[in-house]
């Protein structure tokens, strides 16, 4: 019996300490609280870019290396292009060709336009016979027979002056579509056979080569990364229920795994107005107001936009706030609140309790 009151009492201590020990109190307190939204992303170069090719094919040649300074127009790749190669020849000899007909239609445009001037002068002199003899045809001075075979003769000098001019017409015009035609061929072939270099859009860096000579390549796939060199910019990530709050210009703060411990400022500069429907996030730009010395793409960051800032606010942890709208006093009295401004950590009150008051954190 008296071992058994001895184990009662060791358990009845046991209780009022962990009791004692699990009960956490303090006070609020008075200072600054800043409302920011979280935003994650990577380091991106100024107009990076990711290359790719129009046409399929075999990759043949690679004529660059990660690291390089690239020009603007400078080829990267080549794609084989035996059969865009041949189609190219052909086109050219096809417009070689209708050059060297261009000067026989050449000579008969000329021998046509000498034509057309004969049946003209022709006509010139056909007309005046008909309108002589049309004039005189009432003083009955030449035979019905003989008007009759004026106007035929000055009729057939019309007709045939009127078809040499069409038919000249026609040379001139089969002569310029022809140039054309094999002009633009020409043109079409040698613009597919470029399209197998590819070449770079504008002048930067080459950071990364994706695919290997001799893979087969198709449009869809990407060969390399390009962007301006030493220029660095953030692109980050904004949930959607955050993405109301973000304007232009805000201040932003930047962390960085490759620099752990520092922590950097930036700016809001572009908001892109279209939800991503994968992630349900809202895609931002920002520039560092000091970039770290050195940026490399893809390098992750974290970042809090700072919505606003408060001064002499009072605010007491997250932790202790019961259904973002009570607080407990007197160990286990729930008070009800008005919260305010809030962050990661703490919240501010705006009603409800004052500094000196005493609250409990919940179990």
């Amino acid at each position: 019996m008296k071992l058994a009151k001895v184990f009662c009492f060791s358990i009845t201590i046991f209780i009022v300490s962990c009791s004692k020990n699990d009960t956490e109190e303090m006070q609020p307190t008075v200072g600054s609280i800043t409302e920011s939204v979280y935003a994650s992303g990577i380091i991106k170069s100024e107009n990076q870019y990711t290359v790719y090719a129009t046409v399929s094919g075999v990759l043949q040649k690679i004529k660059v290396t990660p690291g390089q300074t690239i020009a603007k127009g400078q080829t990267l790749f080549q794609i084989e292009c035996d059969k865009a190669s041949l189609t190219t020849e052909n086109a050219r000899l096809a417009y070689q060709l209708s050059n060297e007909n261009s000067r026989y239609i050449q000579d008969k445009i000329a021998e046509m336009e000498t034509k057309v001037q004969m049946a003209k002068d022709k006509l010139v002199v056909d007309q005046s016979v008909y309108n002589r003899n049309k004039n005189i045809k009432q003083y009955k001075v030449i035979s019905e027979v003989e008007y009759e075979r004026v106007e035929l003769t000055y009729k057939n000098s019309k007709s045939n002056y009127e078809t040499a001019v069409k038919q000249l017409s026609q040379l001139k015009l089969q002569l310029k579509n022809d140039q054309s035609r094999n002009s633009n061929n020409l043109k079409i072939s040698e613009k597919s056979q470029s399209d197998f270099e590819v070449k770079s859009a504008f002048s930067g860096e080459l950071f990364d080569v994706l695919v290997k000579e001799g893979t087969l390549i198709t449009s869809q796939m990407p060969l390399a990364v390009i962007g301006e060199k030493n220029k660095y910019l953030l692109e980050l990530d904004v949930d959607e229920n955050d993405m109301v709050k973000v304007i232009l210009g805000q201040k932003i703060v930047v962390t960085l795994d490759s620099y752990k411990g520092k922590v950097f400022e930036a700016k809001v500069d572009k908001i892109y107005p279209i939800m991503d429907e994968r992630s349900r996030t809202f895609k931002i730009e920002a520039h560092f107001d000091n970039p770290p010395a050195k940026l490399y793409p893809n390098l992750t960051a974290e970042a809090n936009i700072i919505i606003q800032t408060k001064k002499n606010a009072l605010t007491i942890p997250k932790s202790y706030l019961i259904d973002d709208k009570f607080v407990l006093v007197n160990e286990n009295e729930k008070r009800q609140v008005k919260i305010g401004l809030n962050d990661y950590q703490n919240v501010e009150i705006l009603e409800g309790l004052t500094a000196g008051e005493t609250i409990y954190k919940p179990k």
